[in-house]
C-alpha cells in the first residue's frame, strides 16, 4: 500500500494522463514512461529492453521516453504516460536449470472499478525463473539482452492494455493472454493487425500525431520571414 500510495503521490506531480501540455516554443513532448526498479539492472538488460520496445512499438507510431520515478520534478512534458515498476531482480546472476512451468503473471495493469489506470508491474523474478532454463543455452554475452528482450515484450503487452484502453487480449502476437518460452527468446514477436489497429486508434497515438502537427505548424510560422 505505502509504495502504491508513493507513486500516486508522484503521478499528481506529473502531467495528466491524456492531457496535453505543450507550449509554442517546446518540443513535442513523446509518451512518457516512468520507470521503477526494485534493484537497478545490467545496462545490457535496459538497453536490451529499450530496443525491443521500440522495435515493436516504434511501427505502429508510438514513441517513447524513458523516464527514472526518482529524477521527477513536476514540470516535465507528455502527452501521455505510464508509470511502470520492476519488481525483483532483472539480471541474469544466480539462474537455475530448471524452469519454472507455472510462474503466475509476468505482468499485469491496473484496472479500477472498470477504468484502465496508466499503472503497470512487471515481475522479472518470475520472467528469470520462466525462462532461465532456456536462458542457460544462450551464449554468456547474449543472456543480458535476451532477458531484456523478453522483459520488453512483456512491457509492450502490458502497454497495449493502457494506450488501447482494453482488458481484452488478442488470439496471436505480443497482446495474447500468455507467452511460451519461445515468444519470450525468439528473434521477432509482433502485435497482429487487430491490435495494432487498436493502437493506432488509440488517444496515445493521436496524441503524438496532434503533437507533432502542432509543433511543426508552430515552427513554421515562427521561422517563416515576415513582409
Amino acid at each position: 500500500m505505502k509504495s502504491l500510495f508513493l507513486l500516486c503521490l508522484m503521478l499528481g506531480a506529473l502531467p495528466g494522463f491524456g492531457e496535453n501540455r505543450q507550449t509554442p516554443l517546446a518540443p513535442v513532448a513523446p509518451i512518457a514512461l516512468y520507470t521503477h526498479f526494485d534493484q537497478e539492472p545490467p545496462q545490457g538488460v535496459v538497453e536490451a529492453l529499450h530496443d525491443e520496445l521500440d522495435s515493436i512499438m516504434t511501427p505502429l507510431g508510438m514513441e517513447f521516453e524513458w523516464r527514472s520515478l526518482n529524477n521527477v520534478k513536476g514540470n516535465e512534458l507528455s502527452v501521455e504516460l505510464a508509470v511502470l515498476t520492476f519488481k525483483g531482480r532483472c539480471d541474469v546472476a544466480g539462474l537455475s536449470p530448471h524452469a519454472a512451468s507455472n510462474p503466475g503473471a509476468l505482468g499485469w495493469t491496473h484496472v479500477s472499478d472498470g477504468a484502465i489506470l496508466p499503472f503497470s508491474d512487471v515481475d522479472c523474478d518470475r520472467i528469470r525463473s520462466f525462462i532461465q532454463k532456456d536462458l542457460l543455452m544462450v551464449r554468456t554475452p547474449d543472456r543480458e539482452e535476451a532477458l531484456g528482450r523478453a522483459i520488453g515484450r512483456v512491457v509492450a503487452h502490458e502497454l497495449y492494455h493502457i494506450f488501447a484502453n482494453t482488458v481484452h487480449h488478442g488470439a496471436c502476437g505480443v497482446a495474447k493472454a500468455a507467452y511460451s518460452v519461445q515468444e519470450l527468446l525468439s528473434d521477432e514477436f509482433h502485435f497482429e493487425e487487430r491490435e495494432s489497429l487498436a493502437l493506432r486508434g488509440s488517444k496515445a497515438y493521436s496524441a503524438l500525431e496532434n503533437a507533432a502537427h502542432s509543433s511543426t505548424s508552430t515552427s513554421t510560422s515562427t521561422t517563416a520571414p515576415l513582409q
